[in-house]
């Protein structure tokens, strides 16, 4: 039998969760810290709730769970299935963000009117596998309900700037545009407003994606030859100008492109309101998920060979009234924790002692008759603070100095016959080989300390 997990999906052993759990628990203290509060939604969502929220994409990418039990059996028999959709009625999570509009929906009278939530739990995409990218991954999401203010896109960039830096990052850009940048850009080279979908799924992938690639695919979308000529030569020379080095906004700024005044007016306001040099206007960035109305923000890594995002987000006024009567502005940002892991397991940024060992002491087990005061012993020590292992058996003192070392625990308590006659502990350190005998009623964490 095939032992490998399916396709996409992982195994974490002991190394790999604590350094899930020390990049998680950075998030976690940065978010907090900034206010926003815990919330977690099921893996498992109503199909309905899912369907129609995030463009094509979303659509082909989503897994979908089949009807259970007698009544699919029932419905196959009588012939009633007749297509893929009522086969169907419940999916696994896409996002977190369609999970908290619907809870936002269902909860409103209970939650305050400025409602700031952060929730990190995986989520599934039928996608296919490579680097760095998996069908189940964690999403990190942090995200602000009901205000319009652009003071709440300020205080997301700056807790995301927060926790990369705290990582040990130095090399991210936080690109920044607005849905009304693109589609003023599409109106100015004549795409049909009944096209605009079919356009930003294009322009999502320009970076993913040959020149011809991507000409080929807007012509097979519907897209004019002139306007996918137009739109492929600014979108080169707006990438022009950002490997220079230039600031985009001062490109918009000289109307280089047929950007609103207004637009232009609220991504400037949100330079200000940020003051934060690692963000910068770049027109070509859509983010794939058509529930964005406003500010979209990604980011990406400047040193290295790794491409993609490893976070990104926007507003999405519109998508929490999908559930609901009313309409309730929104803005998110989402770190992608597997992306992140992977790009510090690259560069080695975690720290060297991370993963060095489960156990500060392991205890030895001299034989039966003394292995409930190995066991005594081992709860003394852990009501110190100290995480202890004990040796689940008798065995040869070599044996388990060995198996204690193939475990990188700095110390072994040695409680043996003679040990126990005297009321002491032989307590050896691995590293330098040294041995001393201590006092039971005497040792204590500060005989590990000064070690």
């Amino acid at each position: 039998m095939n032992t490998n997990p399916a396709r996409g999906m992982r195994d974490f052993l002991p190394a790999d969760i604590r350094k899930r759990n020390y990049v998680i628990n950075i998030i976690k203290e940065v978010y907090e810290k900034y206010g926003f509060e815990p919330l977690e939604t099921p893996s498992v969502e109503n199909l309905e709730t899912l369907t129609g929220k995030y463009g094509e994409e979303g659509s082909q990418l989503m897994f979908k769970i089949l009807k259970r039990g007698e009544k699919l059996q029932e419905e196959l028999a009588e012939g009633k299935i007749k297509s893929e959709n009522e086969l169907t009625d419940l999916a696994l999570r896409y996002d977190l963000t369609v999970p908290l509009a619907r809870v936002v929906a269902n909860y409103r009278n209970e939650l305050p009117k400025f409602f700031k939530r952060y929730q990190i739990q995986p989520v599934w995409r039928a996608d296919r596998p490579a680097r760095g990218r998996y069908r189940e991954f964690y999403q990190c999401d942090v995200d602000a309900i009901g205000s319009s203010s652009m003071i709440v896109e300020a205080e997301l960039i700056s807790a995301i700037s927060e926790i990369l830096e705290r990582l040990g990052f130095d090399d991210f850009v936080i690109r920044l545009n607005h849905r009304k940048v693109l589609y003023d850009i599409l109106k100015k080279y004549e795409v049909p407003s009944d096209k605009y979908s079919d356009a930003l799924v294009v322009i999502d992938k320009l970076d993913k994606i040959s020149k011809d690639n991507a000409y080929k695919e807007f012509i097979n979308r519907g897209i004019e030859k002139n306007s996918a000529d137009q739109l492929l030569k600014l979108y080169e020379d707006s990438l022009n100008v950002w490997n220079t080095g230039v600031e985009m906004n001062h490109v918009l700024m000289g109307s280089i492109l047929p950007i609103n005044l207004e637009t232009l007016g609220k991504l400037n306001k949100l330079l200000n309101y940020a003051q934060n040099p690692k963000l910068m206007i770049f027109p070509f960035l859509a983010r794939g998920l058509s529930y964005y109305t406003g500010a979209i923000f990604e980011v990406v890594l400047t040193k290295g060979d790794f491409s993609g995002s490893i976070a990104g987000g926007g507003r999405y006024d519109g998508l929490i009234g999908m559930f609901g009567k009313e309409q309730i502005p929104a803005v998110g940002f989402s770190i992608g924790l597997e992306r992140i892991i992977y790009v510090m397991e690259e560069r080695g940024m975690f720290p060297e002692d991370l993963t060095a060992n489960s156990a500060d002491v392991m205890i030895t087990v001299w034989n039966e008759e003394t292995a409930g005061e190995s066991l005594k012993l081992a709860s003394e020590l852990r009501a110190e603070g100290l995480r202890v292992l004990i040796y689940p058996e008798a065995d040869k003192l070599g044996k388990q100095f060995k198996y204690a070392d193939s475990l990188n625990i700095p110390f072994v308590c040695v409680l043996g016959e003679t040990e126990l006659a005297e009321n002491k502990v032989a307590l050896k350190n691995l590293k330098s080989g040294e041995q001393e005998k201590i006092e039971r009623n005497k040792l204590s964490k500060n005989n590990f300390f000064a070690n």
